[in-house]
């Protein structure tokens, strides 16, 4: 049993499970992908608002690389549109990574990669009256725009994709009838929205049984505190890294497993 090849469960999206899968099977594992989270780029009608003030916005905050797929999508021209004196924050080392491939430049990275480690920079500046751009899916936590308008700001929510649900739910099912039968080894959480979709699939009469599975005999990994968060809500116990990054949390996951 010692020598069983480890199956890994994946719950993010289908466009980001490529670098997962590759360092899962780096470690002579087998990834079993799942994903309980679909995103679609929108040009809606609030993204088009924040694009048509970008004269105006003082700073625009970046909280994920999808959020930058879709305007660059809807807009190409997106950084000559820009103004040069609005500066861009980000958050994560893979938004930033994103950024910097249309040559964007970033004021603002916290060592924390969540909306919190972003409002302690924040809390350094004078931000009373700027006005702040925020495109993102509708969603995500408030803590963000909220504690930004307590610092005075003015803050704009511009929808740039939907998260939701997968359309088809046939591997969510497979995937819990496997953590049920004790067919998978460990499974990775990147956002509270991959948690919650999970249950949402579950049926009542699986939901005690999931949450003492995940607890004991899958190792369950979070990708940072506020997934983790989510996970302890539910009765789920889970470790995350210290660096809040997908290859941190895989890294921790194979010295834990």
């Amino acid at each position: 049993m010692k020598n069983k090849e480890k199956i890994v469960a994946i719950t993010r999206p289908f466009d980001r499970v490529d670098e997962v899968h590759e360092i899962i099977e780096s470690f002579n594992a087998k990834a079993f992908i799942a994903p309980t989270l679909e995103l679609e780029i929108v040009n809606s009608r609030s993204l088009k608002d924040l694009i048509s003030n970008l004269n105006k916005i003082n700073w625009l905050i970046f909280t994920s690389p999808t959020a930058i797929k879709s305007i660059i999508n809807f807009y190409p021209d997106f950084k000559e549109r820009l103004s040069n004196k609005t500066k861009i924050a980000a958050i994560g080392s893979k938004t930033a990574e994103k950024l910097a491939q249309y040559d964007l430049n970033i004021d603002i990275i916290p060592n924390d990669f969540t909306a919190e480690g972003l409002i302690k920079s924040f809390n350094r500046l004078d931000i009373k009256d700027k006005l702040i751009g925020i495109p993102r899916t509708l969603d995500a936590r408030l803590i963000l725009p909220d504690k930004l308008k307590e610092l005075g700001a003015n803050v704009l929510i511009a929808e740039a994709y939907k998260s939701r649900l997968p359309l088809d739910t046939i591997r969510i099912e497979v995937l819990i009838s496997k953590i049920l039968s004790d067919e998978i080894d460990a499974i990775i959480f990147t956002s509270p929205l991959t948690v919650k979709n999970l249950f949402k699939i579950a049926v009542d009469e699986q939901i005690d049984e999931l949450v003492n599975k995940l607890s004991t005999n899958i190792l369950t990994v979070a990708i940072g505190p506020i997934t983790h968060k989510t996970l302890d809500k539910l009765g789920v116990d889970s470790i995350y890294p210290n660096k809040y990054t997908v290859k941190d949390m895989l890294e921790l996951l194979f010295e834990t497993l």
